[in-house]
């Protein structure tokens, strides 16, 4: 038996779907792993061949959406599927979800799922026309991509009722709502905070403004007019997407020392390990893989009450929600932490345990598979 899986960014193979190919491997399936530039990518490349996982490159823009471009992915998807004639294939991210799925569906694949991560730009609030048209053109796609899988799996149950409530997914295909990637706990090791008394904060993330990073740096200016000792850590990198943080903006906040800016990091551990307590005010995730990594490393959390979001975090438990775009909220829950450091230690060791009962990726991948019929199947 052959697995296709499909992917938008090479790295992400290996930095957020290694533990469910090594799953798929464990099974006795043939892996085929599929991205953009990947054959370029050596590293990967030695990582995924490791496993026994054969690479390939798939000739598809991550971001923007190109009629002729995309038609071309497409057929490009169709003549790789023919060629591997793989019995099952999984896409993750929007446009592996719609091409990939419509591709599968042309090359005859017996077993097709789609994997929704995130809504990401299509589907947050917004006035342009570039956006609101790419929206409406993300819906159409997803409504014909998604009529033809067996299954879609979602990272949390707003997204599952919303795609339901658009009508993007037909009546007729099943849904199943998993806990996120997972987060491999034993990788992520619960790690006492070195010095809650002075604490620190941390954002990972994309620098884009549906990530919160605006409320995040307008929120380090309030708790600074108090405590002007706090640091504020951004680790990430500005992107391609229209709704990225600028350059110019970025270096405002270090120069002012609003924010210290660590730029793209491939090993987050060292930052959490760091960090007192971990933030993300975000506007919308699937399930967010840096606020797993935290709590199982032992990290009070403040992230938003939105969808993939308030699924992490039990107010008041194992850390704080608050109001999407509200940076006088972020700053009080941050405030909260700096004049009772003793919630920093409590709030902390709920994450791990959150961690291991809830987010444990083989808890995950093990549904996922039994979900896709593949753990009784050699």
């Amino acid at each position: 038996m052959k697995f296709l899986i499909l992917a938008s960014l090479a790295g992400s193979l290996t930095g957020f779907r290694k533990p469910l190919i090594q799953a798929l491997v464990s099974q006795g399936l043939e892996v085929h792993a599929t991205a953009p530039e990947l054959l370029d990518n050596k590293k990967i490349i030695s990582e995924l061949s490791a496993m026994g996982v054969t690479c390939h490159d798939a000739p598809l823009s991550r971001t923007g959406m190109n009629p002729v471009s995309d038609l071309k992915t497409l057929f490009a998807l169709h003549r790789l599927m023919k060629k591997i004639k793989p019995d099952y294939f999984l896409g993750y991210t929007i446009k592996p979800v719609i091409y990939g799925n419509l591709a599968a569906t042309l090359a005859g694949v017996p077993y097709r799922f789609a994997l929704i991560t995130g809504l990401g730009y299509t589907f947050i609030d917004g006035q342009s026309l570039k956006r609101k048209l790419a929206s409406k053109l993300a819906h159409v796609l997803y409504k014909a991509a998604l009529s033809k899988t067996h299954k879609v799996f979602f990272q949390n149950p707003d997204d599952e009722a919303l795609f339901r409530q658009l009508g993007l997914l037909p009546i007729n295909i099943p849904s199943v709502v998993v806990n996120g990637s997972g987060v491999p706990v034993h990788e992520y090791p619960n790690t006492p905070v070195s010095n809650y008394e002075q604490p620190t904060f941390l954002l990972i993330a994309r620098l884009l403004g549906d990530k919160g990073v605006h409320e995040y740096a307008a929120a380090a200016q309030i708790v600074k007019r108090q405590y002007p000792q706090v640091e504020f850590g951004l680790v990430g990198r500005t992107d391609m997407n229209p709704n990225s943080i600028s350059q110019n903006e970025l270096d405002s906040w270090v120069n002012n020392n609003v924010l210290v800016a660590y730029g793209q990091q491939s090993d987050v551990k060292p930052f959490i390990a760091a960090c007192s307590v971990y933030v993300l005010p975000s506007y919308r995730e699937g399930t967010p893989r840096t606020v797993l990594e935290a709590m199982s490393m032992g990290r009070a959390i403040i992230t938003t009450d939105a969808p993939g979001c308030r699924e992490t975090v039990i107010d008041g438990d194992n850390g704080f929600l608050i109001a999407v775009k509200d940076s006088d909220a972020l700053a009080e829950a941050m405030l909260k932490f700096i004049k009772q450091p003793e919630l920093i230690v409590r709030m902390g060791k709920r994450s791990r345990e959150m961690a291991e009962q809830k987010y444990d990726v083989h808890k995950v991948n093990h549904h996922m598979l039994s979900e896709m019929g593949i753990i009784s199947v050699r």
